[in-house]
């Protein structure tokens, strides 16, 4: 863990994480002026969904079309946080409308949310107080499969068996 916060490690398929190619990463937004160049190349309808964000390791937010991947959007790297996140037009610039964790390459805990305000705060971005909604995730102890805990429901739904209460996704930390 470091002063800004946990960083995250891929643990999604292989696959993807191949597939990441040298430049390949989301658009770096450290300023409301690269958020505002940013935002206004999308389109209204790519504006109706939410967008694919990693926050990288050096704290800056990452942003993507929504059906990007997570692992691409972060160049292969850790990162500090990710999951899709919306905007909406605000009185003075744009603002946060819907922020989640969801993002089954990371699995990031809800103690993401420090390094994602950081991101946002950084960026000029106006934001809720916390995710709008927040995804609890573990990995099986026995079949060592990962889970999205749904009600509070800390059983696995590949085997039955519990799951921990604390965050245990990456066996490498």
């Amino acid at each position: 863990m470091s002063a800004r916060g946990r960083s995250y490690r891929y643990v999604g398929p292989v696959e993807l994480k191949a597939a990441v190619r040298p430049g390949s990463s989301g658009c770096r937004i450290s300023s409301a002026a690269e958020f505002s160049d940013w935002i206004a190349g999308r389109s209204a309808a790519e504006l109706t969904e939410p967008f694919t964000f990693v926050v990288g390791t050096d704290g800056v937010l990452r942003l993507a079309p929504r059906r990007s991947e997570h692992v691409a959007c972060a160049g292969g790297d850790m990162v500090l946080g990710a999951g899709e996140i919306g905007f909406e037009r605000a009185a003075d610039g744009w603002a946060v409308s819907e922020v989640s964790n969801q993002s089954t390459g990371y699995c990031p805990g809800i103690g993401s949310w420090s390094a994602v305000a950081r991101a946002l705060d950084g960026a000029g971005l106006g934001r809720p107080s916390g995710f709008t909604h927040e995804v609890v995730f573990r990995r099986c102890p026995g079949c060592q499969e990962h889970n999205i805990v749904r009600e509070n429901d800390f059983v696995c739904v590949f085997c039955d068996s519990d799951l921990p209460a604390a965050w245990n996704v990456d066996p490498t930390v």
